[in-house]
């Protein structure tokens, strides 16, 4: 009985740490975009400031997960759990890392005159937005179908970021002043289309750990 107890509350810690690191690399995503979007530097800072707590999340969780496996010998889902945070903690860090760059973006963008085009990414964002925070909610209640939805969503992602880029393109043919600034633009694009990538890698994990399946190739 005292294992099972245990266990269970080693899972839960496990469960609250991974969905705290998950909180962090969103509200980094929202402030980077709204210190571009909005030219607000002090945000843009405190995204930065932010990355050290979140890297170091990210080391806890992974010591965590090999102190489970090596203590617990957890089974079954308990295991596909514990197997799925592992992975997933690394993809959450590197989607803060993304927003780390945009912000660093926005610190450069925003000594320099505004541009229009910073409103299409806006819209970019928050489908991302929606796709991360959908993403959490279904890995916290092992919700397969909810994620196996967010998967088809990221060809949304897709799309804006195609359409995005060429507008970018012909802008910088169009006016060759703004040109350095607008490629930056391309960047921070690329950077959302990225953090799709990554929030269906999360979903995945979460279609593996409720099902023990994997489609990662086969969707």
């Amino acid at each position: 009985m005292d294992y099972h107890r245990h266990l269970d509350d080693e899972l839960d810690s496990l469960r609250d740490r991974v969905l705290l690191l998950g909180g962090e690399a969103e509200a980094a995503l929202e402030r980077a975009m709204k210190a571009l979007t909005e030219r607000d530097s002090e945000l843009a800072r405190q995204v930065l400031e932010q990355d050290d707590l979140i890297d170091r999340l990210e080391v806890e969780i992974d010591r965590q997960c090999i102190d489970i496996i090596a203590l617990r010998q957890p089974a079954a889902r308990d295991l596909r759990f514990v197997i799925s945070v592992a992975k997933m903690a690394p993809v959450l860090e590197r989607i803060a890392d993304h927003a780390a760059n945009i912000a660093r973006v926005a610190l450069d963008l925003n000594n320099e005159p505004e541009l229009k085009s910073v409103f299409d990414l806006k819209r970019m964002s928050e489908h991302a937005l929606r796709m991360l925070r959908g993403a959490l909610d279904a890995f916290t209640s092992g919700d397969a179908a909810a994620a196996r939805e967010i998967i088809k969503s990221d060809t949304e992602i897709n799309e804006l970021y195609n359409h995005i880029f060429h507008r970018l393109i012909e802008m910088m043919v169009s006016e060759p002043s703004t040109a350095t600034r607008d490629a930056r633009l391309l960047f921070v694009a690329k950077h959302l289309e990225r953090i799709g990538d990554y929030v269906t890698d999360i979903c995945e994990l979460t279609v593996y750990m409720a099902e023990a399946t994997f489609i990662k190739h086969f969707k």
